[in-house]
């Protein structure tokens, strides 16, 4: 995790605390005994995940990872991993779907997800996969621990037209960080001044979605019509 944390640029201070952290969250954890390597910014992701207390995630492209079934997941590693060999495929999906055990937690992290209305509406592993999807994703947004928003077409430009992003907030204020979806892998952001930048355009984005019943109805409707 040291070596990691200074890869990616991280402050001394950060660096230190990240490192407690990964002793805290037990880095010796499930994904470390799977049989195939996981890429780096995954093992941090993981790590940071263990002991995460809220997600926020505003998703341009595709339903958050948290909340996607395993049809859904397979379609999007699919066509994201050009290429990428079936096993590899499932493997990265098999991880996706142990990644969401953290929402059966006795005490589950807050996650909210802003959606852009593309995303819910884009079908993804053909119609059959989206509506399975969609009746999953409303399912879930039913959890009291679990909040879901779509920010819909109709809102024009928005605070985050540059894509998917997800602020991840620790136990504490430093050990937050921001993680951006790149073409093979991610990347992380801790800098106060991208956090503070990331934060604010949540607010924003969650300001402009539609309220939660509103949002509901909007993907129940899609739902239908896929």
């Amino acid at each position: 995790m040291d070596a990691l944390c200074r890869e990616y640029g991280a402050s001394d201070e950060e660096r230190l605390a990240l490192v407690e952290l990964a002793k805290a969250a037990k880095v010796q954890g499930w994904w470390r005994s799977l049989a195939d390597p996981i890429p780096e910014s995954m093992n941090l992701m993981l790590t940071l995940e263990d002991e995460v207390v809220r997600e926020d995630h505003f998703a341009c492209m595709y339903v958050p990872g948290l909340l996607q079934t395993r049809a859904y997941a397979e379609a999007v590693h699919r066509a994201s991993e050009v290429g990428c060999p079936e096993r590899e495929v499932q493997h990265m999906v098999d991880i996706r779907m142990k990644r969401q055990e953290l929402l059966d937690r006795v005490e589950p992290p807050h996650i909210w997800c802003v959606i852009d209305e593309a995303a819910i509406r884009r079908i993804v592993g053909g119609r059959g996969v989206m509506q399975e999807q969609l009746r999953h994703l409303r399912a879930m947004s039913e959890r009291p621990h679990i909040t879901v928003q779509v920010l819909p077409f109709s809102r024009g430009a928005h605070a985050a037209a540059v894509g998917s992003f997800a602020v991840l907030r620790g136990p504490k204020r430093e050990l937050d960080v921001v993680y951006v979806d790149l073409l093979g892998g991610g990347l992380f952001m801790e800098k106060p001044g991208e956090l503070d930048r990331y934060r604010l355009a949540f607010e924003y984005l969650s300001a402009q979605a539609l309220d939660l019943e509103s949002s509901a109805e909007l993907i129940t409707r899609i739902s239908k019509e896929s």
